[in-house]
């Protein structure tokens, strides 16, 4: 995805692309604000195409999607053997797979306290061990984080970290949902008949 697929020209959709092009040229860690639907994804791969890791990999990864006793293996991987029913090989965590480019983390509110001091040790010194091994891995990474929960006030509950809330806070912008961009509207509808042309 490109700029261009992040469809509309109201004076909101506007200033979205304009903050999210700015973000393209830093190397800077960006947080997407924004409610369910609003095309946070398609911004952060956008971000990472105009960038100049735009010829490294890009890594999704859905926090809300995987099984919280899952998530430290898929991001920082397994060395052989490491648990029961482990392949014997070693696994590549998502850190290592997206190594040089970017990693995409969506529903960064919901991954567990755990986790989160983890995450914060790479962003910090850009290493991490793989589970099951004293080894350790220095890997490139940008992180692009998204949201559709109120990341301050998990901060407040303590279900959130201060200090990675601020480490990911570096760059955020807000994806405003289609009822504040109504102007974008006819665009959006034009472009949703194309596909659907297309597909037929």
């Amino acid at each position: 995805y490109t700029f261009s697929n992040f469809i509309g020209a109201s004076p909101v959709c506007m200033e979205v692309k304009r903050q999210a092009r700015r973000a393209a040229q830093l190397n800077a860690t960006v947080l997407l604000l924004g409610e369910t639907g609003t095309g946070k994804e398609l911004l952060a791969h956008a971000i990472h195409a105009a960038s100049v890791r735009g010829d490294k990999p890009f890594v999704g990864v859905n926090v809300a999607a995987i099984p919280h006793n899952l998530l430290e293996t898929e991001f920082f991987g397994a060395a052989p053997g490491a648990y029961t029913g482990a392949d014997r090989r070693g696994r590549d965590g998502k850190f290592l797979l997206a190594d040089g480019g970017t990693l995409f983390l969506d529903e960064i509110g919901d991954m567990p306290l755990l986790l989160q001091a983890k995450l914060l040790r790479v962003l910090q010194e850009q290493e991490f061990e793989p589970v099951g091994s004293n080894r350790v891995v220095k890997v490139d990474v940008r992180i692009i984080a998204a949201t559709s929960v109120d990341l301050p006030a998990l901060v407040e509950a303590g279900r959130f970290r201060a200090d990675l809330y601020y480490r990911l806070n570096v760059l955020s912008l807000t994806v405003p949902p289609l009822r504040e961009r109504l102007a974008d509207l006819e665009a959006l509808c034009e472009s949703i008949f194309e596909q659907i042309e297309q597909r037929a």
